[in-house]
């Protein structure tokens, strides 16, 4: 007659496996959370462009970047990262306004981060990012870039002020 083998496991590491299982379930919610609840969203591409001719091109929003008016309220800007500087640097929108972000890139890879929001993408050459951002408080909102793209990289910062 054949017995099976028991498997004894020491009840302080059953304790740390179940503590380890209690904390995947906890952040498989808050990620959850994050992504339906407070609205965290992901960068898209939104499409693609000829990093060589982005800025020169006629037809390409990028050849005079900035802020368009869709609707009252609502807004696009056109942001064009290149060595050492986004064009452009200063951006103004009323308060309350719904702002979507197109930024690509003409030379290197570069980042972009605007300071207090959930605006953080990569921005890769040949590549269109694209986020959207309601902004509910009057103030500065200070950006820079996130990648590090040469020795003039500490110079790539710009700002959106939103006037009451």
């Amino acid at each position: 007659m054949t017995t099976k083998p028991i498997i004894e496991i020491d009840p302080y590491e059953k304790t740390w496996m179940r503590i380890s299982l209690g904390l995947l379930v906890v952040f498989i919610i808050m990620v959850g959370v994050a992504g339906y609840a407070l609205g965290f969203q992901l960068p898209a591409s939104e499409t693609r462009v000829n990093p060589q001719t982005v800025a020169t091109d006629p037809n390409s929003p990028w050849s005079n970047p900035g802020l368009r008016e869709l609707a009252p309220g609502k807004y696009e800007v056109y942001i064009l990262a290149q060595i050492w500087l986004f064009n452009p640097r200063e951006i103004t929108v009323p308060v309350g306004s719904t702002v979507t972000f197109y930024v690509t890139s003409k030379d290197v890879q570069h980042g972009f981060k605007i300071q207090d929001t959930n605006i953080n993408m990569q921005i890769i050459p040949g590549y269109v990012s694209t986020l959207t951002h309601v902004f509910d408080k009057p103030g500065e909102y200070p950006y820079i870039c996130t990648e590090y793209c040469g020795s003039g990289h500490a110079a790539m910062f710009g700002k959106i002020i939103v006037e009451p």
